[in-house]
Order: C-alpha cells, then structure tokens, then sequence
C-alpha cells in the first residue's frame, strides 16, 4: 500500500461525497418537485432553484467514475459491468431529468409529461445510488477474473441494500427539501411545504442510518480496518449532529444554515462508508470465486496516479473555483423576474 494509492483512494470518495451533496440537493428537489409545488409559478421556481447549477453538479459524479477508471481499473470494470442495467436506469433517468428541466418551460402542451419525467428522473437515481452503494459494503459474487457472476439486477436487490436505497433517498430528499426551503420565496407557501415535508424525511433518514449501521456492523459484519475504529465513530457521529442540527435550524427559520448542516451529515455519511469499506473498493460475498477488489490489487502504477495527482492539483481548483462563480451568481432566493423560460 503506497502513499498514492490511498491518495486515490480517498479522493474517489471525495468526489463522490461532493457528488452526494451538489447534485443530492437537486435530485432530491426533483423527487419532492409533485408533493411541493402546487402550480405553474411554484413548479417553475423548483426548477429554477437547480436549473442553473445542475449540470455543474453532476461533473462530479463523471469525475469520480473517470478517476476510478484511471487510478483503479479492475474496481471500475467489476462495478460498472456488475452494475450495467442499473446503471443504464440512471444515465436514462438522469437524461430525462435533463430534458424535461430544459423542455417544460418551451412546452406547456407537454408539461405534465415533462413534470412526470423530472419526477422519475430525480427520483428513480436516488434510490438506486444507494442501492449500489450497499451491494458494494455488504459484497457480490464475483468470478477469478473479479467479473460479477450474480443475477443481473435482481441479484443486487437485499433487504439490507433495499434499506441502504432508501438511506440514500431519504438523504437526498432531506438535501432538497432544504435546498427549496433556502432558494424558495420567503413567505411563500412552496417554502413552507418544504420546511414541514423536511421534519419527517430527516427522521426517517435519521432511523435508517441506525438501522442500516447495526444491519451493517452485527449482521453483514464485513472486515473493518481495526485502526479506523475512532474515524468511524466520530464520522457516524458528525452524520447524525449534522441531520439533527439541520431539523434545529429549520425550525428556528435558518435556511442556509439548516442546509449547511444537512449537506455535513451528507458528505461524512460518504466519509464513514470509506472509513468502513477501507481498502476495500468491492467486497466479495461469501459464495464469490474471486477475492475482494481493494486499492492494492485494483491500482494502477504509481506513474499513473502521480500524474493523476498533478493534473488534479491543477483540474480541481478550476472546478471549485466555477463553482464558486455560478453558486455567487445565482445566490439568493428565486425572485419573480428570475422564472423567464422555466
């Protein structure tokens, strides 16, 4: 195990926790979008909240997927092929969502079309992120080659990874609904829908978090790195300060705050699932042929990854900077003028 290669490891996790919380809020807006918004005004303003930082957010997911492919090929081959139909869901959703966000302003004739398929869109990959994402921690059958040799789809479905989904949706959704409560008008009744449905997604999120962590830890038991023990500890429990301090902030009327916080449980959420996966990219289930995918076996050479770590000391400060820019851009709450052809 070399410098470079939990480097990478770590900020494959990165990305994906920045992914977590950029495109989590507008995915989650998305799936609230026909429980929120009650008119024409009010479903044009969520689609305002996120229409000019969207696709900004899901560079980042593309980031993560491309850096795993240059700094860890074997991890990306057996998850991206294991996952193919699951995967094609989100990539046609996310297409969709796309569309409709662009079309349901030029196409009122369509609208409600349109408003179904930002509402599938948004919803449909929230579920199923997680739902990777627990088939990964608690294993799946793999060849010699580290090739998926389980049930295409199906296969991937558990009561623990079903329980992980709805983990990810309800974090999302709680994302999304702080997100409108910040960008909606104050007083409006849109923000008032979402300030009251975010209460009860926190506390399911709140309950699934307990549930799929003593699910994980006395039942899937996988093979924790002993010396991250504290790391863990204090990650679970940032999550759960940052979900509770975000349901105090909503009440006492701190929108921006409340999403702060909302957004810290998100990203430590995906930090504790390093910290417990460590170093392990895919761990194999007890009926694989193959060993488990981990950073060691799955690395690329460490010319490649110093490179990569170059490129990236210099790629990624253009990101944040743009995001900077857009995020200070578009600051503030959505105003009338602002809707145009949303």
């Amino acid at each position: 195990m070399t410098f470079f290669q939990v480097l990478w490891f770590i900020l494959i996790f990165v990305l994906i926790g920045g992914y977590f919380v950029l495109d989590g809020f507008d995915l989650g807006a998305g799936a609230l979008y026909p429980f929120v918004a009650k008119n024409d005004k009010e479903k044009a303003i969520v689609r305002r909240s996120i229409g000019p930082v969207w696709d900004g957010n899901e560079v980042w997911l593309l980031t993560a997927g491309g850096a795993l492919f240059a700094a860890f090929a074997p991890a990306y081959a057996t998850t991206f092929s294991g996952f193919y139909l699951a995967i094609m869901l989100v990539l046609f959703s996310l297409i969709v969502r796309a569309v409709s966000v662009e079309f349901r302003g030029y196409d009122p004739k369509w609208g409600g079309v349109w408003d179904k398929l930002f509402f599938i869109g948004s919803a449909l990959p929230s579920l199923l992120f997680g739902v990777a994402v627990g088939n990964i921690y608690a294993g799946i059958p793999m060849s010699a080659n580290g090739d998926y040799i389980g049930i295409p789809l199906l296969g991937l479905i558990t009561p623990f990874t079903l329980l992980t989904g709805l983990l990810g949706l309800s974090m999302f959704l709680a994302q999304g609904a702080t997100w409108l409560a910040l960008k909606s008008p104050k007083p409006s009744a849109l923000r008032d829908r979402a300030v009251k449905a975010a209460f009860p997604i926190q506390i399911v999120a709140l309950a699934l978090f307990v549930i799929v962590s003593i699910y994980g830890h006395f039942i899937i038991q996988p093979a924790m790195a002993p010396e991250l023990t504290v790391l863990r500890f204090l990650f679970a429990a940032i999550v759960l300060v940052g979900i509770v301090g975000s349901m105090i902030m909503m009440r006492k009327g701190s929108d921006l705050w409340a999403f702060l916080c909302q957004s810290v449980g998100a990203f430590f959420l995906v930090a504790l699932l390093a910290a417990s996966m460590f170093p392990n990219f895919v761990v194999a289930s007890p009926d694989s042929i193959g060993p488990s995918i981990t950073l060691m076996s799955a690395a690329g050479s460490e010319l490649a990854l110093m490179w990569m770590t170059i490129i990236t000391c210099v790629g990624l400060p253009l990101v944040l900077i743009y995001h900077v820019i857009i995020y200070r851009t578009f600051r503030g709450r959505v105003k009338d003028e602002d809707l145009g052809h949303y």
